[in-house]
């Protein structure tokens, strides 16, 4: 049986390092109808550790966190091939009558 590891308690300034910017999309808009609010985070960061950032920096209560990776698109750059940096989204839902304004972190 797995056990569950508990996150340590890290300084404010280890929080914005794991939780980096809201997504803003049509697909994270509906979501945010649902309680559910979309953020790119840290790749090494982990699901706990997301929820304990979200939890204090915006003080509000998370129910479930949800994680994916998506890798990097190859792309052209002035004529040669390239990729782009793999990216972590974390899919955060709220307790109900929460909600995050992202113009104000504590």
């Amino acid at each position: 049986m797995a056990t569950k590891k508990k996150t340590e308690n890290k300084p404010a300034e280890w929080m914005y390092e794991i939780v980096r910017r809201p997504i803003v999309t049509e697909k994270s808009a509906i979501g945010a109808q649902h309680n559910q609010i979309t953020l790119e985070v840290s790749l090494a960061a982990t699901k706990p550790e997301i929820r304990a950032a979200v939890e204090t920096l915006f003080g509000v209560k998370v129910t479930a966190v949800n994680t994916l990776r998506q890798k990097g698109k190859t792309k052209f750059f002035r004529g040669r091939k390239a990729i782009r940096g793999d990216m972590k989204k974390a899919i955060v839902s709220l307790a109900e009558g929460q909600a995050i304004d992202f113009g104000q972190a504590k």
